[in-house]
């Protein structure tokens, strides 16, 4: 007698959950595909980290040629994009400071 139990053998298997460098690395590349920069200081509170931590993450990343990274003109903080997009991400910040302006 059936009564269209499902077996769980054919259940749906869940990918396995992310580790936070995991995550780190898919924020920062996500954010510089929607033309925006990742500050370090960001790191620490959004996941929940030391800061030492994030810097460790961080290091990772520059040592690996993921991503790179500038320094803020206003406050020196260093400001993370994936490779090859920081001119791309730069003008499009420059278009929105002149955006605000008008």
């Amino acid at each position: 007698m059936s009564f269209n139990k499902k077996s769980y053998r054919n259940s749906e298997r869940r990918p396995k959950p992310q580790t936070t460098e995991e995550k780190i690395k898919s924020f920062v590349l996500r954010n510089s595909k929607n033309g925006y920069y990742t500050k370090v200081s960001t790191l620490s509170y959004k996941f929940e980290i030391s800061p030492d931590r994030a810097w460790e993450i961080v290091g990772v990343m520059l040592d690996d040629g993921l991503v790179e990274s500038i320094h803020d003109e206003n406050t020196g903080e260093m400001k993370l994009c994936e490779t090859g997009k920081t001119y791309f991400i730069m003008d499009l910040e420059q278009k929105r400071r002149q955006q605000k302006r008008n």
